[in-house]
This record gives structure tokens, sequence and C-alpha cells, in this order.
């Protein structure tokens, strides 16, 4: 018998009215939004540390996300084989590991420093993957920044902690890569996403209460948690997959290998975190890796929303 239960709208029916508004806008500028919301997030969730701490701010993060994604994306979560459970708990198994070492990571650095650390983990797993000996060079390039970073001969040098806290994350990361694209393949629209932040949710939840505790149900942690939460995730998923959907995935890739950059400006402008030329010089060196590694790619990444806070 064949069931009469009306099929869910995909993601792309469920955001084709929003994406419709972005149509007069050239691409590139779709893509630097989505990576200036993205930063601007991470630098909003930092204003939750004082209150529930690194740890719930990621649960919050996280929690609010999966909500707004219900609201928007109406993932669809029964009949799931053992496989697809399987895949979604690999994606939320990085994508709750990334969020949480990396909030750990700007509670101990300067947001442009953390995102710039963190970014050797999708460079090195593109120069792994592609095995050609110029993307080894750019990996060593970005190895080169994170040093000049860290800087360990200088009394100015950043905690170490810190350091491998977005190490950490940009390992996570590039886990969260591979287990993206089997959830691309394994799903539809927003079900894969929505499936790996239920179990991102959970893997955070017992730190995330235990840091936040009471805090976590103030009204203005949960304002403040919700602008993360959608800045960090609903905006720049729909405005990275219009900008997909309009451009080469290689001038994409390459594009949001700015990120450290915008990191760094959104660190200047809104937390008053000051760069310095050593710190610059490393930021252009990731940058410059990234781009390099990127360019000789035609595969679409998956998009940067789900992970960066």
């Amino acid at each position: 018998m064949v069931s009469e239960e009306p099929k869910p709208a995909s993601a792309a029916q469920n955001t084709a009215g929003w994406l419709r508004g972005l149509d007069h806008l050239p691409p590139p500028m779709i893509v630097v939004g989505a990576i200036f919301s993205i930063q601007l997030g991470a630098a909003v969730a930092t204003s939750l540390f004082d209150s529930v701490g690194p740890t719930g701010a990621t649960f919050l993060r996280l929690l609010l996300g999966f909500l707004v994604l219900l609201i928007v994306g109406r993932p669809r979560f029964r009949g799931r084989t053992r496989r697809e459970l399987l895949i979604g708990l690999g994606f939320g198994i990085s994508l709750g590991l990334t969020n949480i070492l990396f909030y750990e990571a700007i509670a101990r650095l300067d947001l442009g420093i953390a995102v710039t650390i963190e970014f050797i983990g999708p460079i090195g797993l593109a120069a792994l993957l592609s095995r050609r000996p110029l993307h080894f060079f750019w990996a060593l390039l970005a190895g080169l920044g994170v040093v000049l970073l860290a800087a360990p001969w200088s009394a100015s040098s950043v905690p170490l902690e810190g350091v491998a806290f977005a190490a950490g994350a940009g390992l996570f990361w590039a886990m969260y890569i591979v287990m993206a694209q089997r959830a691309g393949a394994a799903f539809e629209g927003f079900d894969g996403l929505a499936l790996g932040m239920v179990f991102a949710t959970l893997i955070v939840l017992v730190p995330g209460v235990a840091g936040g505790g009471s805090e976590l149900l103030s009204v203005h942690v949960l304002l403040v948690g919700l602008a993360a939460a959608v800045l960090s995730s609903t905006i720049p998923y729909v405005l990275e997959t219009e900008a997909l959907r309009r451009m080469p995935a290689r001038v994409f890739s390459v594009m949001m290998s700015l990120e450290p950059a915008m990191a760094a400006l959104i660190g200047f402008v809104v937390l008053g975190q000051a760069v310095g030329v050593r710190e610059a010089a490393a930021i252009l060196c990731v940058v410059v890796a990234g781009i390099g590694v990127t360019r000789g790619s035609d595969a679409a990444p998956p998009p940067q929303a789900a992970i960066e806070a």
C-alpha cells in the first residue's frame, strides 16, 4: 500500500523565497556576506563566556541553531536506516567537537588568531587528498603561519593552551568536511545537517549545562545565543547555498579562504583585538595557502556555516 503521507518540502523549496531576494547581488558579494556573518556570530558568542563559559555558549549555539533549522528547513527524522544514523553520528561528533574546541580557543585567543590556526585543518586535508607536491608546499606555508602566530620564542607569545584548542578544532573541522560530504550524498536538503546537530547537541549537553548552569535560562543569554546561532548558521548557510548555485565551486573555495582575514577584521572592529605585524604576516601566509591549495579543485565544499560559531 502506498502511503498517503505528504512528503516534506526540500531545503531548496523552503528557502526559495529567500534566495530569490538575492538574485540582484553578485555571487562574490554573497560569499563575503556569508563569511562576515559567520565571524560576526563568533564575536557575538564571546559575550556569553562571562555568563555561561565557552561550553555553555557552545551548547546554546547548537541547540538554538537546531531549533531554528527545524523551523526553516523542516527536516525529516523518521525512517532512517542504520547507515544514515551512523553517518549522522559521525557528522554530529565532528560538528560538536569542532564547535566546543573552537569556543575554548576564542576564550583564550584573539578571534583572528584562533580562526587562522583552525584553518590549517581544511588546508591539510586538501593537501593530503590531492597528493600534489605543490599542495604540500601550501600546507607548509600554512604551518609557517601558525608558528608565527604561536611565536614560542617571543615574550608576547600566545597561550599554548589556546593554540592546542584551535588546532584541535581544525582537526575536527577536517573530519567535518569528510562527514559533510557523506551526509550530502546520503540525505536531502537540511536533513543531514539537522540529524548531525541533534547528535552534536547531545555530545555537548553535559559540559554545556555544567558550564552554563542556571544562567542558560536567562532571557538575555538566550537572546544573545539565538543571535549567535542565526548569524553563525542560518544566514550564512542560505548565502553559501545561493553562492554555490551561481558560481564555480573552485572560486567559492578560494573566496572562503579569506575567513582568517575576515575574522581578524571582525576581531579588531567589534572586539577591539589589534593585529600586529607578525600576526598580519601569519594570517597572510594562511590565507595565501588556503587560496593556493583550493585553486586546483573543482569539488564543491560543504557549507561552512554549521561549524563556525
